[in-house]
């Protein structure tokens, strides 16, 4: 059973940095891009970052951009989601999400590209 599991939101001050992890509990996307979307309360789900299977290349948002860093390690199968300089703006439920695709190097932010998603994990950010 393909199973994300998504962990490390919590609640921060602003300007506070946070780092979010995204266990492949099954090992099974260790050749697939992983990606991070976030959605906050009444708003679409939106594109973070994204990293290819080997972690060559990455894809952050603009809205992130210099904030945000993504990463990997297949040997512990997690994906990272480094957060620096947190605003109240980047409240959300966060999810990790796997491309299907095996070892391909195109990385997408149309959500609806992504295949298997994680459960989200919550980060809070007070002003």
């Amino acid at each position: 059973q393909v199973q994300l599991v998504a962990s490390g939101g919590r609640l921060v001050q602003s300007g506070e940095s946070l780092k979010l992890f995204c266990l492949d509990s099954e090992r099974t996307f260790s050749n697939s891009a992983m990606g991070w979307f976030r959605q906050a309360p009444g708003k679409e789900r939106e594109f973070v970052a994204a990293i290819t299977w080997n972690g060559g290349n990455t894809l952050v948002a603009d809205s992130v951009q210099g904030r945000f860093s993504i990463s990997r390690d297949n040997i512990d199968n997690t994906v990272y989601l480094q957060m620096n300089s947190l605003e109240p703006g980047d409240m959300a439920i966060y999810y990790c999400a796997a491309d299907a695709a095996w070892r391909s190097f195109y990385l997408t932010n149309t959500p609806s590209s992504w295949d298997y998603w994680g459960q989200g994990t919550q980060v809070t950010v007070s002003s």
